[in-house]
């Protein structure tokens, strides 16, 4: 049998329990095909599945986990994670459901680096309530650069486009200032290897997009892009990397430029994610590259509007499951095929 037709254990956060987090796992996995892919671990409590589970009238099978042991291969492992009662809320960003998030992404991550299971699949969180004294990070992607090995890059990717971003979760008043050399370097390398060893892509066109408006024209919009961006730029490519612009970002998902590279860098969160999401939303994956552990993510957020009313869609996990998958193979044959 072929590697790629096993099946991988896949470890879940479950985000916001208030959020539709719960709900979409809970929906995928009563789809019993799903088992031919996953062994699916979720780190949560049975009594907050089960009573989800009641709400929505589910009848997804759920069994208690205790790791190290042998899973079930045709449940959902659940790891008892939390510690008392919790009340659902949904729709409420409530500090109670933030505890619970934490709790659940602190588990799955810690079991993440022992080995436990192969990927790490992240549901939905509320980047306000999750912070505390024991938390204080602006989402998934900080957290885990921290916890795990390598260096991190925020990375969009469909069937159809990947957008990966030079500054992220920062204010836009403090982006100019974080473009340095050293930091356009670092994560064009980063994506390049992604690219390579995660996607499969031997040679990889990377399109890089501007600064400033119309990237500067000239220094009229401002001296960035030609002070810093295009200086780097040039001397990335003649090292050997076909990294392309930058590019006007108005106009460039407009066009067919997009098709002709296999990934975008952005210059900042907003720049890279709002034609992405627009383009592809309810298909897109939330990739963490660079880290030495695959984890992906849905591309949308919590969803409150939407808790409790069982109207969640589901497609943006599932492509999120796969996407880890694909990703756990193309690694693993990587490193079966290229010599130490």
């Amino acid at each position: 049998m072929d590697a790629r037709d096993r099946k991988i254990k896949v470890g879940i956060s479950i985000g916001d329990p208030n959020g539709v987090g719960i709900e979409i796992i809970l929906k995928i996995f009563q789809d019993k095909r799903m088992f031919d892919f996953f062994t699916p671990i979720v780190f949560a409590s049975t009594k907050l599945l089960s009573a989800q589970r009641k709400h929505f009238n589910l009848q997804s099978a759920l069994a208690p986990y205790d790791l190290n042991k042998k899973p079930s291969n045709n449940q959902i492992n659940v790891v008892e994670v939390l510690k008392g009662a919790f009340e659902t809320n949904f729709g409420q960003a409530t500090k109670e459901a933030g505890a619970v998030a934490i709790a659940s992404l602190k588990a799955a991550t810690k079991a993440l680096k022992a080995g436990e299971f192969d990927v790490l699949v992240t549901a939905p969180i509320n980047k306000h309530n999750i912070q505390s004294e024991n938390f204080d990070f602006p989402g998934h992607t900080d957290f885990l650069a921290k916890e795990l090995e390598g260096d991190s890059l925020m990375f969009m990717v469909s069937d159809s486009l990947r957008v990966g971003l030079l500054t992220d979760h920062i204010p836009v008043s403090e982006v100019a200032t974080a473009i340095q050399p050293e930091l356009i370097k670092a994560k064009v390398a980063k994506m390049k290897t992604s690219l390579i060893e995660d996607f499969g892509i031997a040679k990889p066109k990377i399109a890089v997009l501007g600064i400033n408006p119309h990237t500067g024209d000239n220094g009229v919009i401002g001296e960035e892009d030609d002070t810093i961006l295009r200086p780097v730029m040039k001397e990335i490519f003649t090292q050997g990397t076909l990294i392309f612009g930058p590019y006007a970002a108005d106009s460039f998902f407009g066009t067919n430029l997009p098709n002709q590279f296999d990934a975008v860098l952005a210059t900042y969160h907003d720049q890279g994610l709002i034609p992405f999401k627009t383009l592809t939303f309810g298909n897109g994956v939330n990739y963490t590259a660079g880290l030495n552990k695959v984890r992906t993510s849905p591309d949308h957020g919590t969803a409150y509007d939407l808790a409790g009313k069982g109207e969640a869609k589901t497609q943006s996990f599932e492509e999120a499951l796969f996407c880890a998958r694909q990703i756990f193979f193309n690694r693993s044959a990587h490193r079966e095929y290229t010599p130490a």
